[in-house]
C-alpha cells in the first residue's frame, strides 16, 4: 500500500488502527519510499494529534528495526525522557541512573545527544570519559558487570539516519519525538519515562501499557519539564498490570527542598558533568533533590521502594554511602579499558 492513501485519511482527521499504523510506519522505514511522502505523512499526523495506538504501533515497527541485544533474561528498567521541553536543564535523568544501578536496580538507558537541552546523555558522559561507541557485546558486557548501560539511539536504530533528515527538514515536532523512550532493543518490563506534554500523560501510559510493560510511571513536570520537578506542578500516573492511576508528588513531605526551574538548569557537557559528579559526592543542592526525587521514582517503578518516601531514602542513601560515585567510577573505568583493547 502507497503512504499517501494514509496521509489522506490522516488528513481527514481519521485515527488510524494500531494494524493500519502497523503498515504505515513499515513503508516510513522502507528506504525507497520518498523522503517528501513521509514528511507530509508526519505532518499530517502532527496536526492531527497522535494516539496511543499510532505511537505504539510506531514503536513496536521502529523497535524491530533496531539492533539486537543479546541479554539475559530479567527485569530492566530505562529512565529517559522525550526531550523537546527546551528549558535546558542539566542530564538529571542520566544522574539518577547511576543512583540506581549503585542498589541493583538493572538500568538499560536509552540516549541521545542533545537536541533540546544544553547536553544530551551521550554529551555528558563524553565528558565523563565514557564513551558511546560500544560495541553490542561490550554494552551487553557492561549490562551484566555493572547492572548498566547506556545504549546511543543513533548506533541502535539505523535506519533512524534518513528519517533524520526528514525531521530536520520539517523543523517541528513528529511523532518521532513521543517513540524514542519507547524503543530501546532490550525488553524492559518497566519504564520510568518524562514526557513534555502535561495533557499527554494518562495517553502516554497508555501506550506503555499495550507495549507490554508490567509497570511504568510517566511524568511531566512543570512547565512540561520531561523529568519530575520540584515545584509542586508535577502531572503524574503509575501503569500497574494494565491499570492507570494518577498520583501527586508531595516535595515538602518528601523531606525535599521546593526549587523552581531555573535552579535546575545546565550548562555545557563539561559544566553538567562536574554538576554529576560533585551531587554524587553528596554536594547538597537543587540538583541533588532533583536527582533524589527522580530516582525515588525509579525505584517505585522498578517496585522495591513501596512508597515515593522509602525510594528517596534509597536514593539519599546511594549518595551518601558512596555507592552511586563509586558506579560512576566503575563505568568509566570499564569504557577506558575498552578504548586500550580497540587500540592494542
Amino acid at each position: 500500500m502507497n503512504i499517501h492513501v494514509f496521509t489522506k485519511r490522516v488528513q481527514e482527521k481519521e485515527n488510524l488502527s494500531y494494524d493500519d499504523m502497523i503498515q504505515a510506519a513499515e513503508i516510513i522505514f522502507n528506504e525507497e519510499t520518498p523522503k517528501e511522502a513521509i514528511a507530509e505523512f508526519l505532518v499530517a499526523l502532527h496536526e492531527k494529534g497522535e494516539t496511543a495506538e499510532e505511537i505504539a504501533a510506531l514503536s513496536i515497527v521502529m523497535k524491530s528495526n533496531a539492533i539486537h541485544f543479546p541479554v539475559t533474561k530479567g527485569t530492566y528498567i530505562d529512565i529517559c525522557g522525550t526531550g523537546g521541553d527546551g528549558l535546558k536543564t542539566f542530564n538529571i535523568s542520566t544522574t539518577s541512573a547511576f543512583v540506581l544501578a549503585s542498589s541493583f536496580v538493572k538500568v538499560a538507558k536509552h540516549g541521545n545527544r542533545k537536541i533540546s537541552s544544553s547536553s544530551g546523555s551521550a554529551d555528558v558522559l563524553q565528558a565523563l570519559g565514557i564513551h558511546t561507541d560500544f560495541t553490542v557485546h561490550e554494552s551487553v558486557q557492561l549490562l551484566e558487570q555493572e547492572g548498566i548501560t547506556f545504549l546511543y539511539a543513533p548506533a541502535v536504530h539505523p535506519k533512524l539516519k534518513r528519517i533524520g533528515e526528514v525531521r530536520r527538514a520539517i523543523g517541528k515536532p513528529t511523532i518521532f519525538n513521543l517513540v524514542g523512550p519507547l524503543t530501546n532493543p532490550v525488553d524492559l518490563e518497566v519504564q520510568l519515562v518524562g514526557i513534555n506534554r502535561p495533557d499527554f500523560v494518562e495517553e502516554y501510559a497508555k501506550v506503555l501499557s499495550i507495549l507490554g510493560r508490567k509497570r511504568a510511571i510517566v511524568i511531566s513536570g512543570s512547565q512540561g519539564m520531561d523529568e519530575a520537578s520540584l515545584d509542586h506542578r508535577n502531572r503524574s500516573t503509575l501503569l500497574e498490570n494494565g491499570e492507570i492511576k494518577p498520583f501527586t508528588i508531595n516535595i515538602e513531605e518528601l523531606g525535599l527542598q521546593p526549587a523552581s526551574i531555573s535552579h535546575l538548569r545546565g550548562g555545557t557537557p563539561e559544566e553538567n558533568a562536574e554538576i554529576l559528579k560533585e551531587l554524587l559526592k553528596g554536594k547538597r543542592s537543587p540538583y541533588y533533590d532533583a536527582v533524589v526525587l527522580n530516582s525515588a521514582l525509579g525505584f517505585f517503578a522498578y517496585g522495591i521502594a513501596e512508597t515515593l518516601k522509602e525510594g528517596v531514602s534509597m536514593a539519599r542513601d546511594a549518595i551518601e554511602s558512596g555507592r552511586a560515585y563509586k558506579k560512576l567510577e566503575a563505568v568509566i573505568e570499564f569504557s577506558q579499558n575498552t578504548i586500550k583493547e580497540q587500540a592494542i
